[in-house]
């Protein structure tokens, strides 16, 4: 059995700890997002979870009625749909991370369309109205919310534009869309923030080559040992160096680094294969690298999908090594970007249709019927962290909020090379055998700096902990619940592990734990809130 051990003093002094993990998280489309269960879904997750801000596609396709024109042929818009998404955002206490796309049929320049809501991914026809659409939306906004308010947005173009399957053009014709959409934003505000390049997967060396790229007709030549590839983003350093010979504003820079050498939901011609533990942590290094070196090294760095797979049908998505996995990578990189936009919160998402399972590989956190999925205890987990950080490694960290104890352990195996087991659609009756193969572990605690007799209260999310998906299995694996399947399976994901345990008379505690494979535990003050 390996030791993870924790030790510190409470009295440190430590420093600033920033939340960067919960700045945003996503959804799929804008529409979705009118609905009543998919709104009470995100509020729980802004409360429980601190997410601030929420991307999702679609702002302007066709379901969302923006923009038509009248008799006369003059383009016009109208905001209410969108006024009514919004509104119920910023009540909630969460804001837009705005994309623009994809593209109003009465602008597209073709009928090409993706996803099961029929998202149009032809560009413009006419730039000059494209930005028109962008300018108003910006004033339309500023004037609704306030410029205080609206300066506090991102404002992001397009979504993985060098995939063909969004973006139905070239490299070139997306940086004459960013160019004027990044002069709409600013000629409505300059206190805007704008960026992109919005890109998918990171890419081994030499993957693309021509100025239509495509991830979904391309397939890797098969090397044994992904590790030994260099990996770089797609079309970051182009972008940033159009932009500087245009004079353009970026104000972030916007990637999805998935810990896979696919994209797509595994269309096409790909080998499925899943990255190192480390992989996101050095597609960060990379990015830092590429931005400070180019004419924009103040640009935030935001992650704007991010997830233990590309595809919403692989059931890595509802498994616990996916929890161990987001607490693992996410904090490995949260203190160097500005925005991990984990995808998505809930599996009310539609670009396949909807799914024909209670759990069938959604990206949620929550599924369908809002049963929590062990991520979402990580990510509840993670937000209960302090603001100072006084000790990090590989399988801890150590916090303090006021006076009180916040820690979060999780027990990765050593024994798996992958970032995420299971990823790249296995049958899920692989979670009994990835689960089994995972390595045990001995938690030792020695931390002082507590108060004396002070109460540490230990909870994790393990197999049978807070795994909703495990019940389901226990269950028979129902395809359409009961009322009273559906109660017992939100309470066997809500139902965490925990004990208690106590400091000594000098405010010292000494504990062991032992911690199941995959496993993932917070160690919170009792008094604390």
């Amino acid at each position: 059995m390996k030791t993870i051990s924790v030790t510190g003093d409470l009295r440190c002094p430590g420093r600033p700890f920033a939340h960067n993990f919960s700045a945003c998280v996503g959804a799929g489309r804008a529409c979705e997002g009118l609905r009543a269960d998919w709104q009470a879904q995100l509020r729980r997750a802004h409360r429980e979870c601190g997410f601030r801000y929420v991307r999702f596609h679609g702002l302007f396709t066709d379901d969302m009625h923006v923009c038509y024109r009248d008799d006369t042929g003059a383009l016009r818009f109208s905001w209410q749909y969108i006024d009514s998404l919004f509104d119920a955002l910023l009540e909630m206490g969460v804001r837009p991370f705005v994309e623009f796309g994809f593209c109003p049929g009465v602008l597209a320049s073709g009928t090409r369309t993706q996803f099961w809501w029929q998202g149009r991914v032809d560009p413009p026809a006419d730039l000059q109205a494209w930005g028109q659409l962008v300018e108003a939306a910006c004033r339309h906004w500023l004037d609704r919310y306030g410029p205080r308010e609206v300066r506090r947005w991102y404002f992001e173009v397009w979504n993985e534009p060098d995939l063909n399957a969004f973006w139905n053009s070239t490299r070139s014709r997306y940086f004459d869309l960013y160019r004027v959409s990044a002069r709409a934003v600013k000629a409505a505000d300059p206190a805007l923030r704008v960026g992109g390049p919005a890109t998918s997967n990171f890419v081994p060396d030499d993957r693309f080559a021509g100025e239509v790229e495509d991830v979904s007709r391309q397939i890797t030549p098969f090397v044994q040992d992904l590790d030994a590839l260099d990996w770089h983003g797609v079309w970051v350093e182009e972008f940033l160096a159009y932009c500087a010979g245009q004079d353009l504003p970026v104000d972030f820079v916007s990637v999805h680094p998935y810990p896979t050498d696919w994209a797509l939901d595994g269309q096409g011609n790909t080998c499925k294969r899943t990255r190192k533990r480390h992989s996101l942590a050095e597609d960060v290094a990379w990015l830092q690298r590429v931005v400070e070196r180019s004419a924009y090294p103040r640009a935030e760095l935001c992650l704007t999908e991010w997830s233990s797979s590309p595809s919403s049908r692989d059931c890595c998505h509802d498994e616990l090594p996916a929890a161990c996995y987001v607490a693992d990578a996410a904090l490995s990189v949260n203190e160097r970007v500005s925005c991990l936009s984990y995808w998505t919160f809930t599996d009310i998402f539609e670009e396949e249709g909807g799914g024909h399972l209670p759990f069938h590989g959604g990206f949620g956190m929550f599924n369908f019927n809002g049963i929590p999925k062990p991520v979402y205890h990580t990510y509840r987990m993670l937000h209960q962290l302090g603001d100072t950080l006084l000790q990090q490694t590989d399988s801890s960290i150590l916090t303090r909020q006021g006076r009180g104890l916040r820690a979060l352990v999780w027990n990765y195996s050593d024994k798996e090379p992958r970032a995420v087991p299971m990823c790249g659609f296995p049958h899920r009756e692989e979670a009994a055998g990835v689960l089994a193969a995972g390595t045990p572990a001995r938690l030792q605690l020695d931390l002082c700096g507590l108060q004396p007799g002070e109460v540490v209260l230990a909870e994790w999310v393990d197999a049978q902990a807070g795994n909703a998906v495990e019940a389901w299995r226990r269950m028979g694996a129902p395809e359409n619940l009961t009322p009273a399947q559906t109660d017992r399976l939100r309470r066997a994901g809500e139902t965490t592990a925990g004990t208690a345990l106590q400091a000594d008379g000098q405010g010292c505690l000494q504990a062991r734990l032992d911690l199941p494979p995959w496993a993932v535990l917070l160690l919170r003050s009792a008094g604390e809130t």
